[in-house]
């Protein structure tokens, strides 16, 4: 299974400093809100509630921020916000998805819009790309000080429920299916090991390579762009040799 686009993804993720880590407490955050007003404050009964609060320790929220922004909703005076997916092209046909959240739904719109035509590409309609992707969990482990046993680690994760595996240069990237990956998450940090990411993703099934300078230019604006936009949780792309 092709690791690329999510392998520069999770360097990106890396390399975050504390106000961008800020950033995903409060995306974090908002898809919270949405949960307990969709489905009330038990993750018990609310099964989407309980993947984000593991979404949220597995990106170290505090517990205190979990519960402050639970009450929050609960009482009525978090945001009312909506979830819209945008689905368009970047440049040279790159496939691109985006998840947002939004209190505004024509501001937000009109934001990504502007993104794609600013960089070269173009939004479509909805479905357009979405079929190029496959929804998986995903977790990462980092073995920096190459202490970690790959092949006792693959059959662990096997063990646990996961449904593929993959390692390279101290990276191992555990595949299973996307309502699984909060309890294999779970099951692995028992077992001793530590990660760095654990979440729900959409992996491509197929690829493009970029080899014109504008058009890696471009894209790599049209992602930066998107990542830094407040509404918007998550960006995925087909782009295989991104850096």
């Amino acid at each position: 299974m092709s690791g690329h686009s999510k392998w520069a993804n999770i360097k990106h993720k890396k390399e975050k400093t504390d106000a961008q880590r800020a950033k995903v407490f409060t995306k974090i955050g908002k898809e919270i809100t949405i949960a307990v007003k969709e489905g009330g404050g038990d993750p018990n009964s609310n099964a989407k509630l309980r993947d984000l609060i593991a979404k949220a320790k597995s990106n170290n929220v505090p517990n205190d921020n979990i519960e402050r922004t639970i009450k929050k909703a609960l009482g009525g005076t978090g945001e009312n916000y909506e979830e819209v997916v945008y689905e368009g092209y970047g440049p040279a046909g790159v496939a691109v998805i985006v998840e947002a959240t939004t209190d505004n739904r024509n501001r937000t719109a009109g934001n990504v819009r502007s993104y794609f035509s600013k960089y070269h590409g173009n939004m479509g309609q909805s479905g357009c790309v979405g079929f190029m992707f496959e929804e998986k969990g995903v977790i990462v482990i980092a073995d920096e000080d190459g202490v970690v046993d790959e092949d006792q680690l693959m059959e662990t994760a096997l063990e646990f429920g996961a449904s593929d595996f993959s390692g390279e240069d101290g990276i191992y990237e555990i595949y299973t299916e996307p309502d699984d990956v909060y309890a294999v998450a779970e099951a692995l940090k028992d077992a001793g090991y530590t990660f760095e990411s654990a979440e729900k993703t959409k992996l491509p099934t197929t690829s493009v390579t970029l080899d014109n300078e504008d058009d890696i230019k471009f894209m790599n604006l049209l992602i930066e762009k998107l990542e830094e936009d407040d509404d918007v949780m998550e960006v995925y792309h087909n782009w295989e040799n991104c850096d």
